[in-house]
């Protein structure tokens, strides 16, 4: 037996253990049992610090059920949560008036310090949400149930990048400590957090709003994707998300299971890193764009799951335009690259994290491959997730593989926050590039803001800064005794609507 089946062997028999150890198993939902419902997302928390990773979509889902924020995106417009409304007094303030009688679950008073302690603490870490606040001067507590942003130019957008900056205790934030097991005002509390395996939430009975009926949920490592679709087909977890698109036969139509997909915020890029040669050269850049046939490879790999991305963001997102593909040309790509003073080929790198995304590691092999055919030679080099991570925003890499959501559903969280010169994710820098994203994070006009979203789009697909591959689809699984369970365009689930109904005996 193979090394790969001998670990998803394991992964889950250790499940069944876990479950055969635990009394009410996936809460059956009598009147006199606990409803414990487990999930398996294809990526597990790497920590559970929102504030050091406020992009991480298994950071966000977790905290996102004991923390709350000032706004949420609902149909693309932000409306209040913490917040009970907003509104800019001028061009360069915005004032929030917070809920009253709200508390944290420790029955600690939220207050506006909260805000303004949690705002900055993100600030001060330098988080990749920086460039969405680089033009937030400074965030006063007006009174305890006011905050008052003053801001150095107009910013339309601040509502909505609000939406994934999550409120602790002002007294806390800033203790490592807190953020092992953080205490916030949602509809849940942290039980528990172990690395690599674990995260366990109760039900928070203090919850100002309507409460939750679930008493526990656990979100569940299971690292290979085989060993998770067997642990729901065994009843051993009640709800999976993000299957590959090879595996969606082993659960749609199975027995006492439902398959669902929808739209997605969710797309495949790779990065060049443009700082460094041979990808300084716009030629080079646009050379291994054309050596794809994206088409083929994105309908082999993915099917109806994922379409060919026609901009930098996916289609469901405001500000998405329509852009004309590149054309699949192999002799074009080869005399690109022989122009760039490469015409013998090239010797480079890819990187991506295990895991992290839908058969990408599929994905990766076809580029490779691709590439190879006009002589390109690419190392392939799969990372651990902390490990990429930490190379990636260290730009130590030649090319990077990964996926992205675009978290607001606003085209500021992905042009704006990713591709300005100031952001420095990619070594690519273009001053009219920067001029169209500010304009647009700065206006209030809709119209207006779509119509410079546009055009900085075309700029960064002209320039091939990254190769956008493919618009990926949310899917998720689930046991029929779940009910309520909904997977929203950004991929992060709500617990507070879900219920387990009694098991079929």
């Amino acid at each position: 037996m193979s090394m790969r089946r001998l670990l998803t062997a394991a992964v889950v028999a250790g499940v069944m253990a876990l479950s055969a150890c635990t009394t009410m198993s996936g809460g059956g939902g009598g009147a006199d049992e606990e409803q414990v419902l487990r999930y398996s997302p294809a990526l597990f928390p790497v920590s559970l610090d929102a504030h050091q990773y406020p992009a991480e979509e298994p950071t966000q889902t977790a905290v996102q059920q004991v923390l709350e924020t000032l706004v949420a995106m609902e149909d693309g417009k932000p409306i209040g949560v913490l917040a009970e409304s907003f509104e800019p007094a001028d061009d360069h303030t915005w004032v929030f008036h917070l809920r009253q009688g709200v508390t944290f679950s420790d029955g600690t008073p939220f207050t506006a310090r909260d805000v303004k302690a949690s705002v900055e603490r993100g600030q001060a870490l330098k988080w990749s949400l920086a460039p969405l606040f680089a033009a937030v001067r400074s965030v006063e507590a007006t009174d305890d149930h006011t905050v008052t942003f003053r801001t150095s130019e107009p910013l339309g957008t601040l509502p909505s990048s609000l939406s994934l900056v999550f409120i602790g205790p002002a007294d806390r934030v800033n203790d490592p400590a807190y953020w092992q097991k953080p205490v916030g005002t949602g509809p849940f509390v942290f039980d528990s957090f172990t690395p690599d395996d674990k995260v366990v939430l109760t039900r928070n009975d203090a919850y100002r709003g309507e409460k939750a009926t679930l008493d526990r949920v656990e979100i569940v490592n299971i690292p290979e994707t085989a060993g998770r679709i067997t642990a729901l087909r065994t009843g051993e977890v009640d709800v999976l998300q993000s299957i590959p698109p090879d595996q969606v036969p082993e659960v749609d139509g199975q027995p006492d299971i439902t398959y669902g997909s929808g739209p997605s915020f969710q797309y495949y890029f790779t990065w060049f890193n443009s700082s460094r040669p041979p990808f300084d050269d716009v030629r080079v850049r646009q050379a291994l764009w054309h050596a794809l046939d994206l088409d083929a490879i994105v309908g082999d790999l993915f099917g109806d799951s994922a379409s060919v991305a026609k901009a930098p963001i996916t289609q469901d997102v405001f500000g998405a335009p329509e852009l004309p593909p590149y054309p699949y040309d192999p002799a074009l790509a080869k005399s690109l690259l022989a122009e760039a003073g490469h015409p013998d080929g090239l010797k480079v790198s890819m990187q991506w994290p295990r895991e992290g995304g839908p058969n990408i590691r599929a994905l990766a092999q076809a580029m490779v491959s691709a590439w190879a055919a006009v002589g390109v030679r690419v190392e392939p080099l799969e990372k651990e997730r902390p490990q990429w991570l930490q190379d990636l925003n260290a730009k130590n890499f030649d090319l990077n593989l990964q996926t992205n959501t675009t978290g607001t559903g606003d085209a500021d969280f992905t042009l704006g926050r990713l591709y300005t010169c100031a952001a420095g994710r990619t070594g690519y820098c273009n001053p009219e590039l920067d001029r169209l994203l500010l304009g647009a994070r700065s206006s209030l006009d809709q119209g207006e803001r779509e119509r410079l979203y546009a055009r900085a789009a075309q700029l960064i697909w002209d320039d091939a800064v990254g190769i956008f591959p493919a618009d990926l689809r949310n899917n998720y699984a689930v046991r029929s005794r779940v009910k309520g369970f909904e997977l929203p365009v950004n991929a992060r689930p709500d617990f507070r609507t879900v219920s387990l109904t009694a098991a079929a005996g």
